[in-house]
């Protein structure tokens, strides 16, 4: 079941790759992290396509969110895997298990999709220091891609958190295409962002979901719910 808990990694960081941001002047990494803070503020919706990578495990999907904090992953990889949130509540249904997990969220840091508010963004901001990776120029996204991007790294200052570290990887058009982080129990993860569309006016019934009647249901399959 670690490709199941890894989804919860996802919908912790699934909605940061939107944003643009003003044009990019010489900044400070936190007032940089701030600028893209402050723009989440305005964003309503949005789509993208994700694919994430853990050691040889690779999932992919099409990912949509809409504020304050319903987020839906319709997978392709594995193929009709999906995941909903409200934000109180994540629903996984794992087709190749005939399973439903279910999992009651306990605090607002573990709220699906809340990293991609202006109130999430202000917690990163309260619990990790912000520097760039490599200085405020950019660099390719990966060796000889002709994708330019700036890296902002990302340490945190809580054990309470979920990353020990996160590396942000904005484009020059303000988009960040990529996140690499760092969980507290040292997996790495990396999260790739394609083909982002903002503010979509995307309904609220996207989010309704009823997994098949036939699946077994397994509640709080993370961690216990608090009493």
């Amino acid at each position: 079941m670690k490709s199941v808990k890894l989804l919860f990694v996802i919908a912790l960081l699934g909605a940061v790759a939107m944003a643009p941001i003003a044009a990019q002047e010489l900044l400070t990494a936190p007032r940089f992290f701030d600028t893209v803070a402050e723009r989440y503020a305005s964003i309503e919706d949005y789509i993208a396509e994700i694919s994430m990578l853990n050691g040889e495990e690779r999932m992919e999907g099409t990912l949509s969110y809409r504020r304050p904090n319903l987020i839906r992953i319709d997978f392709t990889r594995p193929a009709d895997q999906v995941m909903v949130s409200d934000g109180e509540t994540l629903l996984v249904h794992v087709p190749r298990y005939n399973v439903t997990l279910q999992q009651e969220l306990r605090r607002r840091q573990e709220n699906v999709g809340g990293l991609a508010t202006a109130q999430g963004l202000r917690l990163m901001r309260a619990n990790y220091s912000i520097a760039y990776l490599e200085g405020p120029a950019a660099v390719p996204l990966d060796e000889g891609s002709n994708v330019m991007v700036t890296k902002l790294r990302l340490d945190w200052r809580s054990t309470n958190e979920g990353f020990r570290q996160l590396v942000l990887s904005v484009d020059d058009n303000g988009l960040i295409r990529r996140i690499e982080g760092i969980t507290a129990g040292y997996d790495e993860v990396r999260f790739d962002f394609r083909n982002i569309r903002i503010n979509q006016s995307i309904p609220a019934t996207r989010f309704d979901y009823t997994p098949p009647s036939s699946a077994n249901r397994l509640n709080n399959f993370l961690f216990e719910q608090e009493g």
